[in-house]
């Protein structure tokens, strides 16, 4: 069986020219990268067409070691929709190389449902995220700076400053430092660290903005900290967004490339579910549904993290509607949910199976709560038994669900064939339906229990007392009105990691709240969150190398 790299090498790509045909987009309007990458001018957004035309949000059941395959779905079902004459765009994130060199070893979907070239997107790709760490990176250095020096001081006092570095790579040994040593010319010492770039809120606030204009406003509104008599200081009086946003001059565009079947795919933007909004940005939905009449995105992780942040924030903002939403699962996770080995998955397990539907269950019964139309796409593997994926269909019919069995990374687009008939149908019927979870005008604890009881499942919320005093602190700036994107732990419904299938009766901590007013949100950490991963003990970057033609392996 060939892996996805060898897939991938053996598919003749088509000039991006002429994927970008098939959107009305002409050659001199591309920002080329080479033969098979560009940037599209943000004048091809059209409003008016955003409204027109169907957005399809793909998610998932909680994540498991076993893998959902939720990027290959989304490829495989745009692929399909096409196939069916449905004119759509697949619209995703780039990768980090966090994950690309630390458990995944890439993210540009599998088998035959890929976007190319995945070498590419999975390392450097145009350069978005050095431009994002550059970005951030100059306002900690504009932060430091100003902290030394005595004539142009703001006063700031560096016991408040919240803003730490940010790298692409996961590097535990970053999290927590002390800067500033070496003497009086040195800089001022202070404690701080590195969040992986994905963490970023120069990356939220790139996914959430419109334009240049509004990048800029909400760059000037990162708060930084206090000054010593208690007023807050914000990047715009530091007036570090005119560089800033000069270094995101071309990171802003989105990037266009293929899939495999030369299905037109747009990625831009990577913030991780568990610790930021988990979508791709704005702009980039919003130029796939000008150009396209489907838009088929993701949102990472379950559904209980990047589809409710998708919803109640990048929607809230972006001004988006979901037509249709669908949620993967697999075989192989739901009985790892259901308390099987991960050694003993390829098994059948029929008991585990039907344990470990509650899963899926609490994600669907959340897709109900924001009056989703719940459509269930199982994504098969060679292993899946007949028993075991009518067992999961029959089960999502007795709750009254659309399911559809789909095998993409086999067949591309010819595997999820049914699935797309059943989306385009739910697109029609289902439109303009799904509504937010909360009012932004609540107050912020009440957010927090209202995603965290309805859609996690909690029995209660626990506030730390740094939690309490970060509360108080929201309120004296005037950011209790904005929405909360809470940081936690993608591997179960609950702050707990160990808890699988649908925990019930647990309490989520809230250990600390943190600020991303340039964003427009607030970050609850819940549990034992990091916003810098760290690498497994076996990463994936053992297995990746090049040889003396510049040929790539190990990616998979």
């Amino acid at each position: 069986m060939k892996t996805d790299i060898e897939i991938a090498h053996s598919v003749n790509m088509k000039p991006i020219t002429t994927i970008a045909e098939k959107l009305g987009i002409g050659f001199d309007d591309l920002e080329l990268y080479g033969k098979y990458k560009a940037k599209i001018p943000l004048r091809f957004i059209d409003k008016e067409k955003v409204k027109q035309h169907k957005l399809i949000l793909v998610s998932a059941i909680s994540p498991t070691p076993a893998g959902e395959g939720k990027t290959t779905v989304s490829i495989g079902l745009s692929q399909a929709m096409n196939r069916r004459n449905y004119q759509t765009t697949v619209v995703l994130r780039e990768p980090s190389l966090g994950p690309v060199f630390g458990i995944k070893g890439g993210a540009t979907g599998g088998g035959w449902s890929q976007v190319l070239p995945m070498e590419d997107i999975n390392l450097h790709f145009t350069g978005d995220f050095s431009a994002i760490e550059k970005a951030h990176n100059l306002l900690a250095a504009l932060i430091d700076n100003n902290l030394q020096n005595k004539q142009y001081s703001l006063g700031i006092d560096p016991r408040t400053v919240e803003w730490k570095r940010v790298m692409d790579m996961n590097d535990r040994a970053l999290r927590q430092l002390v800067l500033g040593l070496g003497g009086t010319t040195s800089g001022v010492p202070r404690e701080t660290g590195f969040d992986i770039t994905a963490a970023s809120e120069i990356m939220a606030i790139l996914c959430l903005a419109d334009n240049f204009e509004d990048l800029k406003r909400r760059l000037g509104n990162i708060f930084i900290g206090f000054t010593y008599s208690g007023e807050p200081i914000y990047a715009r009086d530091l007036k570090a967004q005119g560089a800033m946003a000069a270094l995101l001059k071309d990171a802003i565009k989105p990037n266009l490339v293929q899939t495999i079947e030369g299905t037109p795919a747009i990625i831009h933007g990577g913030p991780f579910a568990n610790i930021a909004q988990g979508t791709n940005s704005i702009i980039a939905t919003r130029m796939g549904l000008s150009l396209s009449d489907y838009v088929v995105t993701e949102a990472g992780f379950g559904f209980d993290l990047g589809a409710e942040k998708f919803i109640d924030i990048k929607c809230r903002y972006g001004d988006l509607q979901p037509s249709a939403v669908v949620l993967v699962a697999t075989v192989r996770a739901l009985k790892y949910h259901g308390g099987a080995p991960l050694d003993s998955l390829k098994e059948e397990n029929l008991e585990a199976l039907q344990k470990g539907f509650a899963n899926l269950e609490k994600h669907i019964e959340n897709m109900l709560q924001f009056k989703a139309c719940p459509v269930v796409a199982i994504n098969r593997f060679t292993s899946d038994t007949d028993a075991e994926i009518n067992l999961i269909v029959e089960k999502c019919k007795s709750m009254g669900v659309e399911v559809s069995p789909i095998d993409v990374w086999a067949k591309g687009g010819e595997g999820a064939l049914e699935l797309a008939d059943i989306v385009a149908g739910t697109c029609e019927r289902c439109a303009n339906q799904i509504t937010p979870l909360y009012d932004w005008k609540w107050d912020v604890p009440k957010k927090i229990e209202t995603v965290a009881k309805r859609i996690y499942g909690a029995e209660a919320i626990d506030f730390s007392s740094q939690a309490k005093k970060d509360l108080k602190k929201i309120e004296k700036l005037g950011l209790d009105k904005l929405p909360v994107c809470i940081a936690k732990t993608q591997k179960s419904l609950s702050d707990n990691p160990a808890l699988l299938g649908r925990p019930k009766d647990f309490v989520v901590t809230v250990r600390n709240i943190e600020i991303a007013s340039g964003a427009g949100f607030i970050i609850p950490i819940t549990g034992n969150i990091m916003r810098m991963p760290g690498l497994p003990a076996k990463p994936a970057a053992e297995n990746i190398d090049i040889d003396n033609e510049g040929n790539i392996t190990g990616l998979f």
